[in-house]
């Protein structure tokens, strides 16, 4: 690497490590928001949602931008409209509150994806993507590192609001992003030749279409299980094992470690053996090895199954950014993955209200069998995505 790719991983992985940092802060004061506010499983389940809604509106309208104006201009952006409104939650006085302050979260998360993917593809060779990308998205686990730290030390001692006030320090990360980076000469090629974004290339053809639904039918399984479990793991463990805050933080952070294990182990087999084979052997993995987690008695075994779990069911997360790079052309780059990944997380979202009903009316195996049911649907669609097979080949 050059040391001005350094400066663009170091800073797009500190950018989805913070957003990242915001959005995990639900997981762990989620608890604590239902006491507070008196309000159900269900309702607070909508929390995500909304906020994963909030991400999709986002995606679109700062993927045109950044497509239209500059990746990181457009960066620097939803950096603060994220960071702002964390900070708001300090002045939510119930679930309405909650919801329109994560819903304008979502709007400024859900537009730097796009724009961190498409600087990061635009600044490294194809052969050495995937674990770009990987190494963007590990950022995002130290970001949820961070949030299950915070949270053992803030919500104890000064209540959940408190946590989302430090929200806003990635504001600060603006300034290093406006003095260091440059735009992408992809881009601004582009730029001079006046190519302008236009979202209907996202559905241009039958192949292209069913390539951008396809993509986003998988990372919606993605978002689903991360989410689900992220979200809800923590409440179930406190119940179940009898786990305080801190201790059920303690196993979110050895879910949080096996995940950037598996994002840097894929990373290198994706670059080495294209998408399919990868994204194949992940998904199969996922579907199995959730069933450790319904054998955990202890907080042991609770530990290694969190690790394990963790390694296969997030690994693939960092892949998607550099298959939809690569899919399509630069005019739409960073709207494309705005799009397909924000699309995924609005419908995958939904897996919160649904565990949370499972868990009400049923029990942790249920839920369990309903994420290693959609990995398989994920595999299958995976499959039959034809654009997938010239990855490899276009070495």
């Amino acid at each position: 690497m050059s040391k001005y790719q350094r400066k663009v991983l170091v800073s797009t992985a500190a950018g989805i490590g913070l957003e990242n940092m915001d959005m995990m802060f639900l997981a762990f004061s989620l608890s604590s928001i239902i006491t507070s506010l008196n309000i159900t499983s269900v309702e607070a389940g909508f929390i995500s949602t909304i906020t994963n809604l909030g991400m999709l509106v986002g995606g679109i309208f700062f993927g045109l931008l950044a497509d239209k104006f500059g990746r990181v201009k457009i960066f620097s952006y939803t950096v603060i409209t994220f960071s702002v409104a964390s900070l708001l939650m300090m002045f939510a006085t119930n679930v309405y509150w909650v919801y329109l302050f994560r819903f304008i979260a979502g709007i400024g998360a859900g537009g730097e994806y796009g724009a961190c993917m498409s600087l990061v593809s635009e600044t490294f060779d194809k052969k050495h993507l995937a674990r770009a990308t990987s190494v963007v998205a590990i950022g995002g686990q130290v970001g949820a590192i961070l949030a299950a730290i915070l949270a053992s030390l803030i919500i104890p001692v000064l209540g959940w609001k408190m946590l989302y006030v430090i929200g806003v320090l990635p504001v600060l990360l603006v300034l290093v992003i406006r003095r260091d980076l440059k735009e992408p000469e992809d881009f601004t090629t582009e730029a001079k030749e006046a190519k302008k974004a236009d979202f209907s290339l996202l559905f241009k053809g039958r192949k292209t279409t069913w390539q951008t639904i396809g993509l986003s039918l998988m990372v919606t399984v993605q978002i689903a299980g991360y989410f689900g479990l992220m979200n809800w793991l923590p409440s179930i463990m406190q119940k179940q094992l009898g786990l305080s805050v801190s201790g059920s933080s303690l196993w979110m952070i050895s879910t949080i470690l096996g995940m950037s294990l598996g994002m840097l182990t894929f990373g290198t087999i994706m670059d080495k053996l294209g998408p399919r084979l990868s994204f194949g052997l992940f998904l199969i993995a996922s579907s199995a090895s959730v069933y450790l987690l319904t054998l955990a008695k202890g907080q042991w075994s609770l530990l290694i199954a969190a690790v394990i779990v963790g390694y296969f069911i997030n690994g693939m997360y960092g892949g998607y950014g550099a298959i939809i790079s690569f899919l399509y052309p630069t005019e739409i780059r960073a709207t494309a993955n705005n799009f397909i990944m924000n699309v995924g997380r609005a419908i995958g979202g939904f897996s919160s209200v649904v565990i949370g009903f499972l868990m009400d009316h049923y029990n942790l195996t249920i839920v369990v069998m309903f994420l290693s049911v959609i990995y398989l649907v994920s595999l299958v669609i995976m499959l039959n995505i034809p654009g997938l097979k010239r990855y490899k080949l276009a070495d």
